[in-house]
């Protein structure tokens, strides 16, 4: 790790996003798909909704696939809108919570997986003690830069900064 470090040099910290609700819902839009794409639908959303919890699940499902997204992640928007709106899920104190207690509360909406959950603690939220054995990369780049070692082994020397050795893992691109 200390090479990677001093090869690419300090990270900027990541920010917790402004509105977690949002950070998800663009978070399932940028699945599987391009940059630019996912942009390109997160934008339309955005004009059609404001990412106003109330305003996206007024749209018909055909409206939401009409702007780009596919039938899964109209059904999971859709989710997340009606968790948001339910109280199912309080995405204003989320952010309080426990790493567990968020991925607990995430996992039970349809398409949010422990990965995308251990991506929003991380790129969302801005938690620093994260790192998902659900990514290939991160998985890879064990794998490369620590051949033989015992993954919990090598993550429990980062804790409490798994976050951040998982950024210049993915920098690393093994």
């Amino acid at each position: 790790m200390a090479g990677l470090i001093e090869l690419h040099g300090p990270l900027v910290p990541l920010p917790p996003a402004a509105d977690p609700f949002t950070a998800l819902v663009r978070a399932v839009l940028g699945q599987q798909l391009s940059v630019k794409a996912a942009a390109s639908i997160a934008a339309r959303l955005e004009a059609a909704t404001a990412y106003v919890p109330a305003r996206l699940l007024a749209l018909a499902p055909e409206a939401l696939r009409g702007l780009g997204l596919s039938w899964a992640k109209v059904r999971t928007v859709r989710a997340i809108s009606d968790a948001a709106l339910s109280g199912q899920i309080d995405f204003a104190h989320l952010g309080t919570l426990p790493d567990e207690e968020v991925v607990t509360a995430l996992l039970p909406l349809p398409g949010i997986g422990r990965w995308t959950a251990e991506m929003f603690l991380m790129f969302s939220l801005a938690r620093p003690d994260v790192f998902s054995l659900g990514d290939l990369g991160l998985r890879r780049g064990l794998e490369h830069f620590y051949p033989g070692q015992e993954a919990a082994t090598v993550l429990g020397r980062w804790s409490p900064h798994r976050t951040l050795a998982a950024r210049y893992l993915w920098l690393a691109r093994p």
